[in-house]
């Protein structure tokens, strides 16, 4: 008779597939160091598992926005809740290993230990970038076209 619940072996499988996902999948600890880095975060930032583990999120923030990034972050830490509230899709500039600049989108999850407190932080992105490229110009021809009007 079929079991409603998956065995561990169905599990092992189903987490295997999803962070093996076109999306990236990355988590850093408490200190923004990342530790898990998937192929999706290889293709959307560029750099290879090996180059990004053990490094900090600083790799894909742009530099002027790591001091409000780091502020939130630590707040997070500390708290345990976060500002962008649960399932909230946020949009942010990024970076790529090759210096240029990219939008992604995602979502995060704390990830707490047995105690509560907030280990870190597991994400999952994707690049964002062409439909951002895309508003961007649609934005300016409204704005020219309003200007004509006027």
């Amino acid at each position: 008779m079929p079991s409603d619940y998956m065995t561990e072996a169905d599990l092992s499988r189903l987490a295997h597939a999803i962070l093996e996902a076109p999306d990236a999948v990355i988590y850093s600890d408490r200190e923004g160091v990342i530790r898990f880095w998937n192929r999706g975060a290889e293709r959307l930032f560029g750099f290879s598992a090996s180059e990004a583990l053990g490094q900090s999120l600083d790799i894909i923030i742009p530099e002027r926005l790591r001091e409000r990034h780091w502020t939130g972050y630590d707040q997070t830490m500390e708290t345990g809740r976060s500002r962008y509230g649960e399932g909230d899709l946020l949009s942010v500039p990024a970076l790529h290993k090759e210096g240029k600049r990219i939008s992604v989108e995602f979502t995060i999850a704390m990830v707490k230990g047995d105690d509560g407190r907030v280990e870190g932080v597991a994400a999952i992105m994707r690049d964002n970038t062409a439909r951002f490229e895309e508003m961007k110009k649609l934005r300016k021809m409204a704005a020219q076209a309003e200007r004509q009007t006027t």
